[in-house]
This record gives C-alpha cells, sequence and structure tokens, in this order.
C-alpha cells in the first residue's frame, strides 16, 4: 500500500495541486478549439508527415487525463487529416476539429512523428487501422476505464510500431484492450484486466505498470520515467 501511495497516490494528489492553480474554462461552451499553431500549415509542409498529439482535457479530468488524436499527409496533400474518437454520436471522427486545435483551450504537443518516406509507407496501414478499430460503433466510447480516445490512438500505434511512438503514462485508456493478453506488432506484450491494472513490456512501451487507467514505468528507447497524472519526464 506505501508502495502504490508514493507511485500512484502522490503524483496524483501533486497534479491536482497544480491543476487547482491553472486558469481554465469551466465548461465546453466557453473554450478555445481553434488552431493552436503547434502545426505548420499544410502547404508549408509540402512531404509526407504523421504526427501523434495529445492534450490535457477539460475539467477536473484534466489534472490526470490526456485526449489524443492523429494527424497526416501525403505529399503535396493541401490539408492535414485528422481522426480522433469522441464520447458522442459516432466516436471515430475525421476532420472534425482543426489538426492542431486546442481541446478545452489546452494548447496541445505533439508526442511523437514520422516525416518523408517513411511517414508515406506508413499511412496506408494507419488508413487501414482505422477501419478496423472495434470500437467504432454508437455507444461504445467509455470515458473510464476505456475504451475511449487514447484507446483508439493505441490501437493505431499498436497496429504500426514502425511509428515507434507510446502514449504518455496519464492518457487514460490507452492500456485498454478486449482480451486480457495481446501481443502487438512490434512484439510488445500487453496484459490488461480490462483497464484497471496491467503490465506492458516491449522495445516501444518499455517497462510500466498499469492500475486504474495510469501508469508507472521506464522508458528504454529514449531514457524516461513514465509517472501517473504528471506525464513522461526524460528525454
Amino acid at each position: 500500500m506505501l508502495l502504490f501511495g508514493l507511485l500512484f497516490i502522490l503524483p496524483t494528489v501533486l497534479s491536482l495541486a497544480w491543476w487547482a492553480s491553472v486558469d481554465r474554462p469551466r465548461s465546453w461552451s466557453v473554450a478555445d478549439w481553434g488552431p493552436s499553431q503547434v502545426l505548420p500549415a499544410a502547404a508549408d509542409a509540402p512531404g509526407a508527415a504523421i504526427h501523434v498529439m495529445t492534450a490535457r482535457t477539460g475539467g477536473w479530468k484534466g489534472a490526470v487525463a490526456l485526449h489524443s488524436w492523429i494527424v497526416w499527409k501525403r505529399a503535396g496533400d493541401p490539408s492535414w487529416t485528422r481522426h480522433d474518437v469522441v464520447g458522442w454520436g459516432n466516436p471515430v471522427r475525421r476532420n472534425a476539429y482543426p489538426a492542431d486545435g486546442k481541446w478545452y483551450s489546452n494548447v496541445p504537443w505533439v508526442v511523437g512523428s514520422a516525416e518523408g518516406d517513411r511517414a508515406a509507407a506508413l499511412i496506408p496501414r494507419l488508413e487501414a487501422a482505422v477501419l478496423d478499430y472495434p470500437y467504432a460503433d454508437r455507444g461504445a466510447y467509455v470515458i473510464w476505464p476505456g475504451p475511449n480516445s487514447n484507446t483508439f490512438v493505441e490501437h493505431l500505434l499498436r497496429a504500426v510500431p514502425e511509428l515507434g511512438v507510446t502514449l504518455p503514462p496519464n492518457a487514460v485508456g490507452r492500456t485498454w484492450q478486449g482480451r486480457v493478453m495481446e501481443r502487438d506488432a512490434g512484439g510488445d506484450v500487453h496484459l490488461s484486466l480490462w483497464g484497471y491494472a496491467g503490465f506492458s513490456a516491449g522495445p516501444r512501451t518499455g517497462l510500466e505498470i498499469h492500475a486504474l487507467g495510469q501508469s508507472v514505468g521506464l522508458d528504454l528507447r529514449r531514457p524516461g520515467l513514465k509517472i501517473p497524472s504528471l506525464g513522461r519526464w526524460g528525454v
């Protein structure tokens, strides 16, 4: 219990204290959902590119959770294509928001990218993974422990491990999976009791212990610590 408190409860309390001091909108209707200028205009990035993006979500959830999405463009495309999942209507949305749009006024950041020929080769596989997402029916979205927006992006990352991207440890829902054990296309092994507890290990995710949708662990590919609620700290 002491170890659980130090690894999971203490970071959450610290994040809640920080979030209480942040000036933020009190409802979705007054939040800023416009472009953040984090990404260049498509016309200014002529080559193919893929970006995995995330931002703090709204309300008190933002203290402990993120909303993630993915954008891409082929060489010469006049605009970005964005895919993410939301909790109303049909979950999977295409270009429902600006590619780098703020989420509940929170500025997003790029978790990982691929560009050039590498991105061009991976985009068709990502498109196929979007169509293969098993929780795309109306009503399938569950805010906690999943499947939610982070479950969707993690589904894409497991299907296309060549991106080499892992969502931050506070992307609640990333550890949800429809079966207890899964070995993804990159060889990472994931054990999950439906998002409530679990374990992951492999070249992409490193070493992780999951509890209540949060993760603690070590990033081995890019050395760093994965801290519940606070995110990833490292190079």
